[in-house]
């Protein structure tokens, strides 16, 4: 099978690579479509993600759909054909975190994409049957990818706590912000600004429901936030993008007792924080580590609203090509929505 490895910054190769059949309880499937994650792109371009180096040569990759090309022993309910949404985190089960319920940190979690354990960026893979769910048929494997980042924007909302008549703030509207955006007006928020520097991003937000858009190029966000909400701030503020000094905007931007969430990764592995802003407000700071249990809910909203949804994916690249999908996608270039590479 074709595998793509990141073998130094910014450069794939294609390698051949073998494949053994599905073990006992495990399924192979043909991956069929992969989101290129913010996480990839920290990968790609800085040869880390935070404090994570990268180990050359790495398969990236973990937002994968597909369908199914064997089982292995003692699975059923699978055939060859089937339509799979493919989860990248493989859980122990047995450590403190997983038997209490908060599995997405768990102590021995292999989370496919990360330097230790290849991702999907290849035309195969194993997994664990309990890491395959039915797709939703009213969108097809390029559409559903966003199965995975919108399960980590419904984590997010746990911090968020979201009520009817709020309002909230979206710093940065790639892929992540844009579903925040969608969620957050599904939820009932009353009135949602969206900052980003990029003007078709700005465009994409009003699409998926923001009542404002901000351009930090042009304008203090943080002012003009304050001076559309009657200088109170929101109720909470969502950062998105952790660049440019984007979490000490949010607690700029968030009323007295409110909430941040920080759902991007920093390239920094320090930051400087407003704190005494934090303090004196008594703002709570939380911070997103993926998603824990939120798959089904993500998946139920594909089906429910895949005219909201699907049109994020707005471009598509053969594995052949993945160099040149994640020079697009690192660049915000052609107008770029959500990446899609297609093995």
């Amino acid at each position: 099978m074709k595998v793509a490895e990141l073998y130094e910054p910014m450069k794939f190769r294609l390698a051949e690579a073998r494949i053994a059949d599905p073990g006992a309880g495990e399924i192979q499937a043909r991956v069929r479509a992969v989101g290129v994650c913010g996480s990839d792109i920290h990968y790609y371009a800085e040869g880390s993600v935070g404090d994570t180096p990268c180990v050359y040569p790495m398969v990236l990759g973990h937002e994968p759909t597909g369908e199914i090309a064997k089982t292995g022993p003692g699975v059923t309910g699978w055939s060859p054909g089937d339509k799979a949404i493919l989860e990248p985190a493989i859980y122990c089960y047995h450590c403190e975190f997983c038997m209490s319920g908060r599995h997405n940190v768990c102590e021995n979690i292999r989370f496919l994409s990360m330097p230790d354990t290849p991702g999907f960026f290849r035309e195969y893979v194993n997994l664990p049957v309990a890491n395959v769910l039915p797709m939703p048929p009213q969108l097809g494997f390029e559409e559903n990818t966003l199965f995975e980042p919108l399960a980590i924007v419904l984590h997010s909302m746990q911090f968020a706590q979201p009520q009817v008549g709020d309002t909230a703030a979206v710093f940065g509207t790639g892929p992540i912000g844009l579903l925040t955006v969608g969620v957050l007006k599904i939820a009932g928020v009353g009135r949602v600004y969206a900052v980003d520097p990029v003007p078709h991003r700005r465009e994409l937000a009003l699409r998926m429901g923001a009542d404002a858009v901000i351009d930090p190029r042009a304008v203090d966000a943080v002012r003009e936030i304050r001076r559309d909400s009657g200088r109170r701030g929101v109720d909470v503020a969502i950062d998105c993008v952790t660049k440019d000094d984007s979490v000490n905007q949010c607690i700029a931007a968030t009323r007295a007792a409110g909430r941040v969430v920080v759902t991007g990764i920093p390239s920094e592995t320090r930051l400087a924080l407003e704190f005494h802003i934090l303090r004196r407000n008594e703002i709570t700071l939380y911070n997103v580590r993926r998603s824990n249990h939120e798959t089904p809910a993500a998946l139920q909203l594909l089906r429910e609203r895949p005219k909201l949804f699907g049109p994020l994916v707005t471009h598509a690249r053969p594995l052949d090509d993945i160099a040149g999908a994640f020079r697009v996608a690192a660049t915000y270039a052609d107008g770029v929505g959500k990446m899609v590479v297609t093995p």
